[in-house]
């Protein structure tokens, strides 16, 4: 995140949405759930498997704490670009346990 300057940058508000491109099945999404909550337990977590992406309404963590949280499980997330889901990219690496 810090590489990049999107995510530590990002204004602070309770949603966020971060695209993570190697999340790719169920098992990611849980483990990305997890890590969100492991640094905002009361945090609402909103996984598009498909289109890759995640939105969280935050209620005490910072959008870099949720992202670096996220990171440390594996995962790549980057801010989301626009509201409407994005076409899958390839990852450049995975987060995942399946592949």
């Amino acid at each position: 995140m810090e590489e990049s300057g999107l995510i530590e940058d990002l204004p602070e508000s309770d949603m966020v949405a971060l695209e993570v491109d190697d999340m790719t099945c169920g098992h990611c999404a849980s483990s990305i759930t997890k890590a969100v909550r492991s640094v905002d337990r009361g945090a609402e977590v909103r996984i598009d498997l498909a289109g890759q992406r995640v939105q969280i309404n935050r209620t005490q963590a910072g959008t870099g704490e949720l992202a670096r949280a996220m990171k440390d499980a594996g995962y790549t997330p980057v801010e989301a670009a626009g509201t409407a889901a994005a076409p899958a990219a390839t990852p450049s690496r995975s987060g995942c346990c399946c592949r």
